[in-house]
């Protein structure tokens, strides 16, 4: 059972019982209900269906792992605010273990075991780097199981394929953690050429040669790494932000609530370097 199906049959369990108190509680001016009306069995126990409910999603598969992807000027930051105003849902912005474009330049990473192991007077190799990521993953991954919560990664896919070298190197975020984690993905997409004028108004190419070919090769390689995935434009997101984010909801199985357009606006993320007005 997913979390997002647990949700929804708690709540109905919820929506059963209350039903149940209207129609089997008191009459108008507070006399009780005729003895006819009274069920004759006794109603379940809400506290041991909701018991009933954990042990069950306990025992079924494991909750998915939820993966974002997208590139840099495309949308992303706005997108994500959005998931991360839903409903029980952690979200991590901007994630790459393996990425060079934080590092650049910066020589503190006190709470960063990563940046510390890259940066220390033996740096390790990248399958260790992986390892401490995972290590370091599972830990949140069970913490937000105990406590109900959506983990959601927003992959920072221009680490990868937008800076540097060629993407074919080196794995992609959710090659890292496939077979660890049973993973939910989607991709959000904006027009190319919107992206690419915008990095260049940002001075973020981070590529060489930074011409639109050398971006169209890139992202097409972005696209061939996810191409199994559900892909939803930024454009149409932005002409209705309600039916956007319910597929998005559904393709990462999240409880969706249009409560989101008017909590988004509150919350930062981390490198929460895109779109900042309201």
């Amino acid at each position: 059972m997913s979390s997002g199906s647990s949700q929804r049959e708690f709540l109905g369990v919820i929506r059963d019982t209350l039903d149940l108190i209207e129609r089997h509680g008191g009459s108008a001016g507070g006399a009780a209900q005729p003895p006819a009306l009274v069920p004759s069995e006794p109603l379940p126990s809400l506290l041991e269906q909701c018991r009933t409910l954990l042990r069950e999603a306990a025992e079924q598969t494991p909750a998915p792992l939820r993966l974002v992807h997208h590139l840099a000027c495309s949308g992303g930051t706005v997108i994500a605010r959005c998931i991360a105003a839903l409903p029980n849902v952690r979200l991590l912005s901007e994630v790459d273990p393996l990425s060079d474009h934080g590092h650049m330049g910066e020589k503190f990473f006190p709470t960063d075991l990563i940046g510390l192991a890259k940066f220390g007077s033996r740096p390790p190799e990248r399958e260790v780097l992986v390892e401490i990521f995972r290590a370091g993953l599972a830990v949140l991954y069970e913490d937000g199981r105990r406590n109900g919560l959506d983990l959601v990664l927003r992959d920072h896919a221009h680490s990868h394929f937008c800076h540097g070298g060629a993407p074919e190197e080196r794995p992609s975020l959710r090659e890292i953690l496939t077979g660890s984690y049973p993973l939910r993905g989607v991709v959000t997409l904006r027009h190319p050429l919107d992206s690419f004028l915008a990095l260049r108004n940002n001075a973020w190419l981070h590529f060489s040669p930074a011409t639109p070919g050398e971006y169209a090769h890139r992202y097409h390689a972005f696209l061939d790494r996810h191409a199994d995935l559900p892909w939803l434009r930024y454009e149409d997101f932005l002409q209705d932000p309600e039916t956007t984010m319910q597929r998005i909801c559904a393709a990462l199985d999240l409880v969706y609530d249009p409560a989101f357009r008017q909590l988004f606006t509150t919350l930062r993320l981390s490198g929460d370097s895109g779109r900042t007005g309201t």
